[in-house]
């Protein structure tokens, strides 16, 4: 049997978690720890790939074990992390077959909520403020911050079908795919080239152009998806995985 050394996470992770507890305070339950780790992993505190740790994370949000267990239950079930035998629960990492669900899911979610689009300019609110923060993000250099606002601008565009019940089964998707965002390294190159598409896509959209924008759109989720995969194969053969 394989001995495990038990990992330490730092004094920021413990910090991060800590700062779940006024959340906790107010609903004490597993899907509350589930959301607390959630946004630590995708919010880089936790990369892919690293061991979340049960004693240090328990003591940073004031909850059990069993609690805590069955929160990564729910994280489970979210393709974010994973347990391995005598190791313990790990922040997922992605694989090629992951990208490539998770992009064949986005063409026929977003595009189909494109194709229903209304024409209500007041329903693009959304979009265009994300829009607005990624250019924000750009001009500070933050792009890591720039793939937070691209996840929320296509949240956006999801929600132009008007559906909870498409935008809660969304949640899933937005939160692996920033897995995946996470475990590319140097986020610039992947999503510069696409804030000027995303403007044009809502410009269309805004000037009543829906069949334009759906095919910008869907055209725009295929070569996203051969440039995310092309540059994460070849990070994980620099990295021997």
């Amino acid at each position: 049997m394989r001995v495990v050394t038990r990992q330490v996470i730092s004094d920021s992770a413990q910090a991060r978690l800590a700062g779940g507890r006024t959340l906790l305070a107010r609903t004490s339950t597993a899907e509350r720890v589930a959301e607390v780790v959630r946004e630590t992993i995708t919010d880089g505190t936790f990369p892919p790939g690293a061991r979340l740790s049960e004693p240090d994370i328990c003591a940073a949000l004031g909850v059990s074990r069993n609690t805590l267990r069955e929160a990564f239950r729910y994280l489970a079930k979210d393709r974010l992390v994973t347990h391995e035998l005598n190791r313990g629960v790990f922040v997922r990492v992605p694989t090629l077959d992951d990208i490539a669900e998770l992009y064949r899911c986005r063409r026929f979610v977003e595009c189909a909520a494109i194709r229903g689009f209304d024409g209500n300019r007041e329903a693009l609110d959304m979009v265009y403020e994300a829009l607005e923060v990624a250019a924000e993000r750009r001009a500070a250099g933050d792009w890591t911050a720039v793939g937070t606002a691209d996840i929320r601008f296509h949240r956006a565009l999801t929600s132009l079908a008007g559906s909870e019940r498409i935008d809660e089964l969304m949640e899933a998707t937005w939160a692996e795919l920033r897995l995946v965002f996470l475990a590319m390294g140097d986020p610039r190159p992947f999503h510069e080239p696409y804030i000027e598409r995303n403007q044009a896509l809502v410009d269309n959209l805004a000037q009543g152009n829906v069949a334009v924008a759906e095919q910008a759109l869907f055209g725009y989720l295929v070569d996203a998806e051969r440039q995310i995969s092309a540059a994460y194969q070849e990070r994980m053969a620099l990295s021997g995985s």
